[in-house]
């Protein structure tokens, strides 16, 4: 019994690499510390009470930028250890199958687990606010949506220390995916962590289009409303579009794993390329699912901080709106060299070359917005400009791929790799830490710190240059993507150490932005209702927003409603006198959603393993709670007029 209970630990848990170990320990020492002061500070009711059962989508948005920001430090960790690794030649700091784990995870965290969840954080956080809401339409699916993205990542995340890392590739390519060349559970936890995940964030798609299109403030027309608010409806649309292609994918690729189906085995008549097909199909939109709310953020940080209306404001919904359908039909340049003939290459190159055109309208719009305009140099505007030279590199470097005979040159060399990292991080990365420092105050209360925050701006954007300009190079040089090692003959070694100080100056720069914020909670500096000058109405509001968000629901009359107001007010006009405050009713905190996903958690690990016995308690455990949802009524209360009238005279200081 004792030799079969060995047996079963050594393939369970990861072992034979110091690194594991360590991360072992980690892990053990954190979840000890977690309970620790939960413990002594007796905060587990208050835990259970006050987050893990909310449905107020201002904590939904902290506990998404929270988690988001843990995943940047997972999968930045994973992008120092492959530039170690690279930094010389014959490096024997990584073995191969510990880099390609650390390849795929790093690339799957990232936008996965990073960049989505840290993008729907700023939804909660900033979009009932901008159109005068009370909450998102639908309060327990977005509570349900936040826990299935958590219990995937973790589900993802696991694989680390049991069972085994996946290692085909960020997008798991068959037939490197399939159980000839992956018969480990380490592409299983691949899959089940994404479809769980991918399960919430289409979720939080038709909730944000729903509650931008019906929960608009009254006399709020679409065109008077606030650029991040469109920004997110193209980016939601987007996401209903294309995550059903991913999840029907990533089934399709667990049925040939689970059931011995052959979709995508070349042996058994399946075929390869409709998997790369189909996984880019998503991809593609993907990205721009990503980088639309940025643009969005760009919009609101360039207009505040000019002091100026935003230039082409129609111009801008037209683009973004444009971005999110021809994003749709791109997707084939990500493999011009498959063979698909001329025609095919063309109308994809066509394509790809058409889309630039909205994105570089955007970028003049920024650019005339900021002309003659009195420009504020605070942290999220240098974030926003910043942003601008880094994506129109980028964006060149896009339209150079976008060309099929040149591709063919540029296909799975560092070339790509350097492109793709510009846009990803000069603009999405860039665009939410603009919108993060933006609307901290709005969120926490207090104000960051600047003189550290502009210590990690320069940190992050030298470091950025340092590491990924040399890439470029080495593309050109010859070299390729999914190489843990080279030779000294190769004359790479030079660039690549270059490359390497790059990445550890972003590292020392998140260390920074870390610093910020302790030092800026034990300085808390209070912040004022408008800190920056807004122009939108979340900075109508005090800081930070109520439970309610707004004691009577705003009126709006034109866009950029609060700045109006403003002006109206400098010029002597009375405001409109305020409704009679009322009774607010708000929705009830639910721990459904909580265990729900937990649920799908248990079932997900029990698919990965193959251990039916767990899986399907697990999606019992999912029935039983829709069941008993569906049979959930009256889970709502009301605040007092009276409490309302007393939170609002000590938020705005008047008591």
């Amino acid at each position: 019994m004792w030799d079969s209970i060995k047996t079963f630990a050594s393939e369970f848990f990861v072992t034979g690499d110091p690194l594991i170990y360590g991360a072992d320990v980690a892990i053990a020492l954190t979840l000890a510390a977690v309970v620790f002061v939960l413990s002594y500070f007796k905060k587990w009711k208050w835990l259970w009470t006050e987050w893990l059962t909310t449905v107020d989508h201002k904590r939904i948005g902290i506990m998404y930028v929270i988690a988001s920001l843990l995943m940047m430090f997972r999968g930045g960790m994973d992008a120092l250890l492959m530039r170690t690794q690279l930094a010389v030649p014959d490096n024997q700091f990584l073995s191969p199958e510990h880099y390609n784990a650390i390849f795929t995870t790093h690339g799957v965290i990232m936008i996965l687990f990073m960049a989505m969840p840290l993008m729907f954080g700023l939804f909660n956080l900033v979009v009932p606010l901008q159109i005068g809401a009370r909450d998102v339409a639908f309060p327990f699916l977005n509570s349900l949506s936040f826990w299935l993205f958590f219990w995937g990542a973790m589900l993802f995340n696991l694989s680390f220390v049991i069972g085994g890392s996946p290692d085909a590739g960020w997008l798991a390519y068959p037939p490197l995916s399939e159980l000839s060349h992956s018969p480990g559970v380490g592409q299983n936890f691949y899959i089940w962590g994404i479809q769980i995940s991918g399960i919430g964030s289409l979720m939080t798609g038709i909730n944000f289009i729903v509650t931008i299109l019906k929960m608009r403030a009254p006399g709020m027309k679409l065109m008077q409303m606030p650029m991040f608010s469109w920004s997110v409806l193209s980016s939601s649309l987007t996401i209903i579009l294309a995550f059903p292609i991913l999840t029907v994918t990533l089934f399709l690729l667990w049925l040939d794993r689970f059931m011995g189906a052959h979709f995508f085995t070349l042996d058994g008549g399946g075929n390869p390329m409709m998997y790369i097909n189909l996984i880019w199909m998503w991809g593609h939109p993907e990205v721009y699912i990503v980088i639309l709310p940025a643009f969005g953020i760009f919009s609101e940080v360039t207009a505040t901080f000019a002091k100026k209306r935003l230039f082409g404001y129609k111009s801008m919904v037209f683009a973004l709106m444009s971005i999110s359908v021809v994003s749709f039909f791109t997707w084939a340049h990500h493999f011009f060299t498959m063979g698909s003939g001329a025609n095919v290459n063309a109308f994809f190159a066509v394509s790809t070359m058409i889309i630039a055109i909205p994105t570089g309208v955007k970028v003049f719009n920024w650019l005339f917005t900021m002309f003659r305009g009195k420009i504020t140099f605070k942290t999220p505007m240098m974030w926003s400009v910043a942003f601008i030279p880094c994506f129109v590199v980028g964006g060149m470097t896009g339209v150079l791929l976008s060309v099929a005979p040149a591709d063919f040159q540029f296909h799975n060399s560092y070339f790509l790799i350097a492109h793709f990292h510009q846009v990803l991080i000069g603009g999405v990365v860039f665009g939410y830490f603009a919108g993060l420092y933006y609307w901290w105050p709005k969120v926490t209360g207090f104000m960051l710190h600047e003189g550290l925050g502009k210590w990690a701006f320069w940190l992050w954007n030298i470091g950025f240059y340092v590491c990924f300009m040399p890439q470029y190079v080495l593309g050109l040089m010859g070299m390729t993507r999914r190489v843990n090692a080279y030779g000294w003959d190769r004359g790479w070694w030079e660039l690549n150490l270059v490359s390497t100080i790059g990445g550890f100056l972003m590292g020392l720069a998140f260390l920074f932005q870390v610093w910020q914020i302790v030092h800026s909670m034990k300085f808390m500096q209070k912040a004022p209702a408008d800190p920056w000058g807004g122009r939108t109405l979340e900075w109508s509001i005090p800081s930070p927003a109520p439970a309610y968000n707004f004691a009577t629901l705003p009126v709006v009359h034109s866009r950029d409603a609060w700045w109006e107001e403003k002006l109206q007010r400098e010029k002597g006009v009375p405001p409109a006198p305020a409704p009679k405050i009322e009774p607010i009713h708000m929705p009830g905190n639910s721990g459904i959603a909580f265990i729900k996903s937990f649920c799908w958690f248990v079932a997900g690990f029990g698919f990965v393993f193959n251990w039916l016995w767990m899986a399907i308690p697990g999606m019992i455990g999912v029935a039983v709670c829709m069941l008993i949802h569906s049979f959930t009524y009256n889970n709502e209360y009301y605040i007092p007029a009276e409490e309302v009238i007393r939170t609002e005279a000590e938020m705005r200081g008047t008591v």
